[in-house]
């Protein structure tokens, strides 16, 4: 009888250092921040050296978005078009930027469209965080619009870029213009290769279309189930993901102002663009977030 009882008092004692070990270890993670009811995954399950959450927005609430973490873009650039020949026009309509049902809604519309005297016939969104970081992890669960012609984007910029119009530019950090001051895309998606997504970095050694440091892979079903993308920004590389499928990893062996200007505050883009060979059919896509975190 003394055997059993002490036998049971080990067991006992053994297994509530176990489970307090595992509750201090879960509380070095990021998996206990997951608080929405909606979130049916973990924030990440590989491990990862970044583990405190630094700045998130779970879009919870009905309505306009939150206007203390997010300035909507809607400035033209000089010629009165988006780069690249892109069609559309990014409003400050909550009808094209709003939150509904725990999630931000980014919608892309066919509707005539009058703004800084330029005549449109699609609109969009184009928002930019007023939240800025060097290195960490961001993740974003989110689903993709649909259509030929739509190209949503979830990417980041240099602070320092100089873009009239754009939020940090207006605070008077813009000094650099672009690829010169960087840019990191997580996301980029092209309805008229519908499933596949594409991760690129921009800098002084390659940019634009002529870009060759990028990778993706095909999802499945992009634009109908919600996928976890993911950026791991450390000192030495840069490491793409979307639900843990790792796609494309940017790590130049020479790091210099060309190749690496990453050492410096980024701030998180979210748009879709509407290019000029529309489905003539489309009407109405939308790119649906359930949560951007950012850890370091």
């Amino acid at each position: 009888m003394r055997i059993s009882i002490l036998l049971v008092s080990i067991i006992v004692i053994v297994s509530c250092k176990r489970q307090q070990k595992e509750i201090s270890n879960a509380e070095n993670v990021s998996e206990i921040l997951v608080k929405k009811e909606h979130s049916d995954v973990l924030a990440h399950s590989k491990p990862s050296e970044f583990n405190t959450l630094v700045w998130s927005d779970e879009f919870d609430g009905e309505g306009a978005i939150d206007s203390a973490k997010w300035f909507h873009q809607t400035q033209l650039p000089p010629g009165g078009s988006w780069f690249g020949g892109l069609i559309q026009h990014y409003t400050d309509e909550v009808t094209n930027s709003f939150l509904q049902n725990g999630h931000l809604n980014l919608v892309a519309k066919k509707e005539k469209y009058i703004d800084q005297g330029e005549t449109k016939a699609y609109t969009s969104a184009r928002l930019n965080s007023k939240f800025a970081f060097t290195h960490g992890r961001l993740e974003i669960r989110a689903k993709l619009p649909k259509g030929v012609g739509t190209w949503p984007a979830i990417w980041m910029l240099n602070k320092n870029i100089d873009e009239d119009g754009a939020y940090w530019d207006n605070q008077g950090f813009g000094t650099t213009k672009w690829p010169h001051c960087g840019e990191i895309d997580i996301l980029e998606h092209w309805g008229k290769n519908q499933d596949y997504v594409s991760s690129a970095v921009h800098n002084s050694s390659s940019y634009g279309d002529n870009v060759i440091n990028l990778g993706g892979q095909k999802l499945v079903e992009a634009s109908e189930q919600f996928h976890i993308y993911t950026l791991d920004w450390s000192k030495e590389k840069m490491v793409f993901s979307v639900d843990d499928v790792e796609h494309y990893v940017y790590n130049p062996p020479i790091k210099n102002t060309e190749t690496w200007p990453y050492d410096a505050d980024h701030y998180i883009l979210l748009n879709i663009a509407i290019e000029p060979d529309i489905d003539p059919k489309f009407t109405k896509s939308a790119m649906v977030i359930d949560y951007i975190r950012v850890f370091q």
